[in-house]
């Protein structure tokens, strides 16, 4: 498959009319839409703004590579813009960028559509290349300059060691990045390129949306003098136990290949321990944040795989609570009783144990799964709570850690019981005996705290609205959001309903602020972010706080300060107004749900949510600067 198969004159754009970064990607967005390659434009939007909130794709020496694989598209394609002049893209370079391809690959996008979609990413790594795009004249040249290229390069897929000589210098490398689409195989290219340049043999495996590619061998490891990892994903390290290794993310491979194999053959890196506890990622030996990093993407880890049971179970829950109140049927009911049962005492009972298991398995892989599970279910069962549930998943999975280097050392010829019986044996015996110590005093802290906020007085219950209403619109689903939208479901399992419900309501003020804002001043927003703010209303009401984030990322002082000062004043009124809310998640849909369905309270609660939202959208409004 060609790159002229995807990239069609009808999704090209010469001349583009955006100057940010949220404008180019709604530029490219919209054509492709136009051009029929999209299924739902908003949540390919989405799926674009999330990849970016992982790393910019904006990759220096005017580059920059949109992309997500979902299955908002249709069909897969590629978009391609230009700007002369150049657009701040958030680069790793700082500098403008100039050359936009935005890539769109459908959930079932097969190999020959990823592959092409990957030789585009390598191509650019082409200074010609770069040059000749930019002084295309017609949509056509850009074709025929494309087509060029392929013609110069073999179609056929080379092996990636570029000399066999045993008297080479001889690096091995690992490539990937979260979608697998560009970064991954721009790194490769780049590191080859580098390489080839020194007259150094190298062999790059790359971990893309195709799967495993180029896979190294055990022969490939022994024989290596440098070692890359460049990887913002999970690769296989255990192979690499005892090697030095030069582990750093993807968007360095692209930008740094000279100094990765610099570092790579000077042999001053750190030795890997498969039993050291080092994860499979690259990037939490060497960024900023280190331990702090690495606990936070465990624990995040532990809760998005415990969301399903959290607001399922817990809506579910919460609904048949409606029931209970029915005058008709009566509280004690088969409609109440059924939903009970499969929210309450079943799917909304597992999502400690399952945050738990999740937590440890991030940090020590499938053994840490089972012991997890165990020690969160000991938790739930010993009223430790949520808070017993986090500490039994770090447990656990430390535990596995120390377990998998103490059987280190065992004979090779007991290799097979140590993986079916010893270490699945230990790690549920130490950490449950440890959990079993545990769980009396936890559960006293449990309910401790929970006596606590049931004892606060309305002066701090508005306080504390305040406080989680600033940290749901600070980052905007970032850290501090998320662990604002996990004290509130810590809370929720303890009993207090009413931290979850200012979190509900300052997570909705965002993009409800944003979609007045863009209503009532219309003249200082383009007509692409006019429709992007009428999204904002569902979205806001759907509590999806993120929907605000193309525009905060466009003018983050205004959209963000006037976030938190209206998230601030609907999560200190919702306290004001002693608000409950039993369910996780559903925004304006749980409304029912508020205060055991007193209508009074759902007012309240409404207005809290509306004077908020227009706080900030009327602040923004204001301060927004009009266009040019």
């Amino acid at each position: 498959m060609r790159i002229s198969d995807l990239l069609k004159k009808d999704t090209i754009i010469l001349d583009l009319q955006a100057v940010s970064k949220a404008d180019v990607i709604d530029e490219l967005v919209m054509k492709l839409d136009e051009a029929g390659r999209l299924n739902n434009k908003e949540d390919y939007k989405k799926a674009i703004l999330a990849r970016e909130d992982q790393s910019t794709t904006g990759l220096g020496e005017g580059i920059a590579i949109p992309h997500a694989k979902t299955a908002a598209v249709r069909t897969p394609a590629i978009a391609f813009g230009r700007s002369i002049a150049g657009i701040d893209y958030e680069a790793l370079d700082g500098q403008p960028s100039q050359l936009f391809f935005m890539i769109a690959a459908s959930e079932g996008a097969n190999n020959e559509h990823l592959a092409t979609l990957s030789k585009l990413s390598t191509f650019l790594m082409d200074t010609t290349f770069r040059d000749q795009l930019l002084d295309a004249q017609s949509i056509d040249d850009v074709m025929a300059i494309i087509d060029r290229k392929e013609a110069e390069e073999s179609d056929e897929e080379e092996e990636e060691v570029q000399s066999t000589s045993a008297d080479d210098t001889f690096i091995i490398g690992v490539t990937g990045c979260p979608t697998g689409i560009a970064h991954t195989y721009m790194a490769a290219d780049a590191l080859k390129k580098e390489a080839q340049e020194r007259g150094f043999s190298i062999k790059v495996e790359t971990n893309g949306s195709g799967g495993v590619k180029n896979r190294l061998t055990k022969e490939d490891i022994d024989r290596a003098d440098g070692i890359i990892v460049a990887a913002d994903t999970k690769v296989e390290m255990d192979r690499f136990d005892g090697k030095r290794i030069v582990i750093a993310p993807v968007a360095d491979g692209v930008r740094k290949p000279a100094q990765l194999i610099d570092r790579s053959l000077a042999g001053k890196e750190a030795v890997y321990s498969a039993q050291g506890g080092q994860k499979e990622e690259s990037g939490e030996s060497h960024s900023s944040g280190g331990f702090g990093k690495s606990v936070y993407k465990h624990l995040m880890n532990g809760v998005s795989n415990m969301l399903p049971f959290v607001i399922g179970g817990g809506i579910l829950l919460a609904i048949s609570f409606l029931f209970e109140v029915d005058a008709l049927l009566g509280e004690d009911n088969v409609v109440t009783n059924i939903l009970g049962f499969i929210g309450g005492d079943n799917a909304f009972a597992l999502f400690i144990p399952v945050l738990a298991a999740f937590i440890a398995m991030s940090i020590a892989d499938r053994p840490g799964f089972a012991p997890g599970l165990i020690a969160g279910y000991m938790a739930y069962n010993g009223d430790a709570g949520f808070l017993g549930g986090l500490l039994a998943g770090f447990l656990a999975g430390y535990m596995a850690l120390g377990v998998k280097k103490l059987l280190s050392n065992i004979p090779q010829s007991l290799d097979g019981l140590k993986t079916i019986l010893f270490t699945p044996v230990l790690n549920i015996l130490f950490t449950g005996l440890i959990m079993y110590v545990l769980i009396t005093p936890l559960a006293s802290v449990n309910t401790g705290l929970q006596n606590w906020l049931g004892n606060l007085g309305t002066g701090n219950m508005v306080i504390l609205g305040i406080v989680l209403g600033i940290m749901m619109a600070i980052d905007m689903g970032g850290p501090i959001n998320k662990a604002a939208y996990t004290f509130g479901i810590a809370m929720l399992d303890a009993g207090n309903l009413g931290p979850q419900a200012a979190v509900m309501a300052a997570g909705m003020v965002p993009p409800l602020g944003i979609a007045i804002a863009t209503t009532f001043w219309k003249h200082k927003f383009t007509k692409q972010q006019r429709e992007s703010g009428r999204t904002n209303y569902v979205l806001g009401a759907s509590f999806i706080t993120e929907g605000a984030i193309p525009f905060a990322a466009a003018d983050p002082v205004r959209v963000i300060s006037a976030s938190v000062i209206g998230a601030a004043i609907a999560g200190g009124l919702t306290g004001l107004f002693q608000i409950t809310l039993p369910a996780p998640h559903g925004g304006v849909f749980t409304m029912l749900l508020v205060n055991d369905s007193t209508f009074s309270y759902m007012g309240l609660y409404a207005l809290a949510i509306i004077i908020g939202a227009i706080v900030t959208g009327v602040l923004y409004g204001i301060m927004k600067r009009p266009i040019d």
